[in-house]
């Protein structure tokens, strides 16, 4: 008889985001006639900029073409976008990172998931908490984290690094040393940051105790501040013992498009053995690569009317987190996040839960959030607002809610 992969019954619930898209196509069902605005999901809304759509249009005649026609991508990506990043991405802010050190793949989220098989799976992971529930969730899966505690709403094998507004929703260094360690910044949910020589703490704490780092830097496009690092490779040491993901999803809106890199240095290596080699074996065994015409899309980011284009869009949905921030502590909320990063990150009201929160909003507000409680233990008592809605729903909601 056949058996499942009993780790999957150790997942509490369904995934965040489904449960939302869950409740809320539950109330627009008996609800019809009510307008929804949909701050919740991080999903972008303003059009692909015309350098990419003109890229686009060349590499799909390019298809049809024998003589131009491509047919599966070579295993890290085609050079041509592998260059583009190492140069503008890495080199251009001082990062010693080669082309052939990226990978290109359809997005971070996959990415983040999937990095862990190239892992013991005795490996202790530490993960901060608040999270981004992907880092979790896929090591749940793979059998890494032990029993989930409904009580403590933790898996028991699982080191948690709490990070409370008192510390600026940053994570302290844990005592108890983790193998695998996931950092995200600017941050999904908190909009945190960190700036280079505390992210040098975290660096010199890996390759002191042989930990490895995770480090997702997909909202680095939103960061404005200059003491802020846009990559961990801008760190002494941190080709020895850390791996970067990295999204065109928000930076060049390519949600609908998926794309994204992983960059692995050469000499990265745990027991003695190449991580770049290994994860070179993954890619090449389990992923076929992402489209040609995508990533030609994706190369188009990188010229200069294109980076132009996408500083413009960044910018716009900044203004939006602005719009957030400040409708938000004007209806007396107290409020983080938003200013280097497209998320906002609020308290709510009295004593109400992030779900009885979220549902007052959608219910009496009809306005779509993510309940903090949905990314760990200590996320309950906030909420997350995104930056990425239209110009017009974002000030209608802040209208609402401040009303």
């Amino acid at each position: 008889m056949v058996k499942i992969n009993q780790n999957y019954m150790k997942l509490p619930g369904s995934y965040l985001f489904s449960t939302i898209g869950r409740k809320v196509r539950e109330y627009e069902e008996k609800n019809p006639d009510v307008k929804i605005i949909r701050l919740g999901i991080g999903d972008v809304t303003l059009p692909i900029v015309p350098s990419v759509i003109d890229a686009l249009h060349m590499a799909v005649d390019e298809m049809g073409r024998k003589e131009t026609f491509r047919g599966y991508a070579p295993d890290l990506g085609y050079e041509f976008l592998r260059e583009k990043i190492a140069e503008y991405d890495y080199r251009a802010r001082g990062c010693q990172i080669s082309a052939d050190e990226i990978f290109i793949s359809d997005g971070a989220k996959c990415d983040c998931g999937n990095i862990q098989e190239i892992f013991s799976t005795d490996s202790r992971i530490a993960v901060c908490d608040p999270v981004y529930p992907v880092y979790v969730d896929s090591n749940v899966m793979a059998g890494r984290t032990g029993m989930y505690d409904p009580g403590q709403q933790r898996f028991e094998r699982v080191i948690y690094m709490t990070c409370i507004g008192e510390t600026g929703f940053l994570p302290e260094i844990p005592g108890e040393v983790p193998d695998l360690i996931y950092l995200c910044f600017p941050n999904n949910p908190t909009g945190a940051v960190m700036k280079k020589d505390r992210l040098q703490e975290w660096v010199d704490y890996a390759n002191r105790h042989g930990s490895v780092i995770l480090y997702d830097a997909a909202y680095e496009s939103f960061i404005s501040d200059e003491d802020i690092p846009h990559s961990i490779y801008e760190c002494d040491g941190a080709r020895s013992c850390a791996i970067e993901f990295r999204s065109f999803s928000k930076t060049a809106g390519f949600t609908g498009l998926r794309l994204g890199f992983t960059v692995i240095p050469r000499e990265l290596k745990a027991e003695g053995v190449s991580l770049w080699d290994l994860w070179a074996r993954r890619h090449g065994t389990k992923y076929n690569g992402a489209p040609y015409i995508i990533q030609r899309a994706g190369e188009a980011v990188y010229s200069e009317e294109g980076r132009k284009q996408i500083r413009k869009q960044v910018s716009w949905y900044m203004d939006n987190a602005k719009i957030i921030s400040e409708g938000l502590k004007r209806a007396g909320y107290e409020v983080s996040g938003g200013v280097n990063a497209p998320y906002i990150w609020m308290k709510t009201p009295g004593s109400m839960t992030s779900w009885e929160f979220f549902d007052y909003l959608l219910e009496d507000i009809h306005v779509v959030g993510t309940p903090g409680s949905g990314f760990g233990p200590h996320g309950e008592g906030y909420f997350r607002l995104t930056a990425f809605g239209s110009r017009e729903d974002t000030i209608e909601a802040m209208e609402r809610i401040g009303k």
